[in-house]
């Protein structure tokens, strides 16, 4: 069983359970509500708006765009990123409760081999002289434990950016059954996506943007092991364990996908936003992805928008998000994405007063889907960033049926 315990640790940092299209989780996206769509001033319009490319070196350059000189300047966009998020509290009660029904199994054995007995007879009579773990696991009955794992490649520059990326997410859950508790987990799915675009501005407030991904996806399908079969349950773990990791790399079913977006900087501290992304040609691993086109719009106050070395930066944003998704079309506040993110630089580089943070700070917070949302980051010498980000997702038929809050951490390398 303890093997059982790391294989099943493993693989929640290991594997992903993906809703429709593959979804990348930006912390700063998410932390102010996942509305970015006109935001897009970095790196991020490589998953939101491919035309918010020609906002880097944009944005803060007096010289070429006076009008918008008075933001903080972004010249590039390069980063490694890798994050982790899961319901912590609840994953550790149910290993707990797991380790415990691993030590009555294992007595049950002991006594059954020992007294010439069969060790379902004799485990039936431990659990139930065990009224307190019953207790434990009924408390746990059918308690999803989704875990999340990426890992980001990013780069981008005015007008062209590109990006390898894999999300991954496992939602297992303990469920007490009819006579004896068992383990199941839904579906893993692992998306590794390789994708890139460009965008180009007709005139200085147009800016249109295209991308094309690669995106391939690995599913193991739904398995239930039950406490009483030890064998199976370590062979089948280890079976679709190995299954999923001998495959992730292989490439013979690849989905390929475009990404198209328009961004107009409608005064010189309103901008509008709208993109239509996933658009595949065909099914991604037996799954039929429909397209999300959302629109949005951002305001960046100029009193609060200052391009020196003690810069600081305040966007209030709102999008429309996935309107052609019909499966929400009686939740309308799950199309609903509002968030602010105040951004302050607490240490200039001596010497260089413009552009060049030496510690920066960003508080963000808003609503995603008619949850709350927020985050922190702290950058560190303009190349170490750590990023905290919390946000819920839908799980129930309507909005705030059955949230499922998400915490994630993130570690950033770059420039």
């Amino acid at each position: 069983m303890k093997r059982i315990l790391i294989l099943f640790t493993l693989s929640l940092a290991s594997f992903a359970f993906a809703l429709k299209a593959p979804t990348h989780h930006s912390l700063r996206a998410e932390a102010m509500g996942n509305a970015h769509v006109a935001v897009v001033d970095d790196k991020e319009a490589i998953y939101f708006n491919y035309a918010g490319l020609t906002q880097i070196n944009k944005l803060g350059n007096y010289d070429k765009f006076p009008e918008t000189g008075y933001y903080p300047r972004n010249y590039a966009d390069m980063r490694l990123n890798l994050g982790g998020a899961g319901p912590f509290e609840t994953y550790f009660h149910t290993y707990n409760v797991a380790k415990d029904l691993q030590k009555i199994y294992q007595g049950a054995s002991n006594d059954a081999e020992a007294n010439g007995l069969k060790a379902s007879t004799v485990l039936m009579d431990s659990l139930s002289s065990h009224p307190e773990l019953m207790h434990q696991v009924n408390s746990y009955d059918h308690k999803s434990l989704a875990m999340k794992l990426k890992f980001d490649a990013e780069m981008a520059f005015h007008g062209i950016g590109g990006a390898v990326w894999v999300d991954a997410n496992v939602a297992p859950y303990l469920d007490a059954g009819i006579v004896l508790p068992n383990m199941a987990i839904d579906t893993f799915y692992v998306d590794g996506v390789v994708q890139g675009g460009i965008s180009y501005g007709f005139t200085d407030n147009l800016s249109v943007g295209i991308g094309a991904k690669a995106v391939k996806r690995h599913k193991v399908e739904m398995l239930t092991v039950d406490i009483l079969n030890y064998d199976t349950m370590q062979d089948t773990l280890e079976d679709r364990y190995h299954d999923a990791t001998d495959n992730i790399f292989d490439f013979n079913s690849i989905s390929m996908g475009i990404d198209l977006g328009v961004l107009y900087q409608l005064t010189r501290e309103v901008r509008v936003g709208t993109s239509l992304r996933d658009i595949y040609f065909k099914e991604l691993a037996g799954d039929k992805i429909t397209p999300n086109w959302t629109v949005g719009a951002n305001y960046s106050p100029r009193f609060f928008n200052k391009n020196t070395g003690y810069g600081h930066k305040f966007n209030i944003a709102m999008d429309f998000a996935d309107i052609v998704n019909s499966t929400n079309n009686y939740k309308p506040l799950s199309h609903i994405n509002f968030g602010f993110e105040v951004e302050q630089n607490l240490i200039a580089w001596p010497g260089y007063y413009y552009g060049v943070r030496a510690l920066a700070l960003r508080l963000s917070g808003g609503f995603k889907g008619g949850y709350p949302a927020g985050g922190i980051a702290l950058e560190v010498l303009q190349f170490f960033t750590l990023e905290f980000a919390t946000w819920a997702e839908e799980l129930g038929y309507y909005t705030g049926q059955d949230e499922q809050r998400i915490y994630m951490v993130e570690l950033s390398l770059g420039f």
